[in-house]
């Protein structure tokens, strides 16, 4: 199995969505893109299942895990242009993140 770098490619925001179903008060400063991460952050995998300890959603976690077992474990998924890599994301339905995922060779 081969060690696997996550890397934040893209936060995401759906305003409108917000806007239509976010209790406001809830949120009186506004609801953005979520705040646990940064782009560019990156995180290493070495030993499937364990997530990193420096990954801060567990919840993001459980979404990419597939997606990470499958690069750590051999797939090149077709529609990527290079072998060894997926991008996946949480599935937070406002403020979802993106996530480049890639095979590091040791």
């Amino acid at each position: 199995m081969a060690v696997v770098r996550i890397t934040v490619i893209k936060r995401a925001f759906h305003k409108e969505l917000s806007d239509q179903y976010i209790r406001a008060e809830r949120y009186p400063e506004g609801f953005g893109p979520c705040s646990l991460w940064t782009e560019g952050q990156t995180f290493t995998v070495e030993g499937f299942p364990k997530k990193p300890d420096d990954f801060p959603c567990d919840w993001a976690w459980a979404d990419i895990q597939r997606d990470v077992a499958m690069v750590a474990f051999g797939a090149d998924l077709p529609w990527m242009r290079e072998k060894g890599k997926a991008v996946t994301c949480c599935s937070d339905g406002f403020r979802p993140v993106s996530f480049l995922v890639e095979r590091i060779e040791v």
